[in-house]
């Protein structure tokens, strides 16, 4: 037998045992806590985030609580409906002292560079100073601005501005930031 058809067997024998792993799907094979009809109804975690259903993960947080507010053109003050988001927020942060905080400031295409990033920044800064007079510890939070920089809507109309004028509460495993 020459060299090549003994090394392509030595590779379909490693294939095959590959393939005999029953441990290859996580604890509990292909039908354990996250398969179908495990203990999470099937639910697999591709982004990090975790079970949107599970109350301290980040995805519930961003989904069930809210990781955003909007603010009017040019105005870094809390509306009525961002106290309301905040508060929750403030109450998940209060529960959860593991995460940390990044708060974002945005704003929309109008505008100077320099302008925009000194109103985002006061933006962040409103998120923050809420979040502390609820209770959450400063220590846990800091600021960023982007300004224009990262807007989710890029047109030249109303409804894009709107959406792009916002402040975005990213969380982080890690109760310090």
């Amino acid at each position: 037998m020459s060299f090549l058809p003994k090394a392509m067997l030595v590779v379909a024998a490693l294939g095959l045992a590959a393939c005999n792993n029953p441990d290859r799907f996580g604890a509990g094979g292909a039908d354990g806590a996250n398969g179908p009809g495990g203990i999470n109804g099937g639910f697999v975690d591709t982004t990090g985030l975790g079970d949107p259903n599970d109350p301290t993960s980040i995805a519930y947080f961003n989904q069930r609580v809210g990781d955003r507010v909007l603010f009017a053109v040019d105005q870094h003050t809390l509306s009525p409906e961002a106290r309301s988001v905040l508060s929750g927020q403030a109450q998940w942060l209060t529960s959860n002292p593991t995460y940390a905080v990044i708060i974002e400031g945005h704003a929309d295409e109008q505008g100077t560079r320099e302008y925009n990033l000194s109103l985002g920044a006061r933006r962040a800064a409103a998120v923050q100073n809420f979040l502390i007079s609820q209770g959450v510890p400063a220590g846990r939070m800091r600021t960023i601005s982007y300004g224009k920089e990262r807007p989710i809507e890029v047109c030249s109309d109303e409804a894009c501005y709107a959406k792009n004028r916002r402040a975005v509460t990213v969380l982080s495993i890690g109760g310090g930031v």
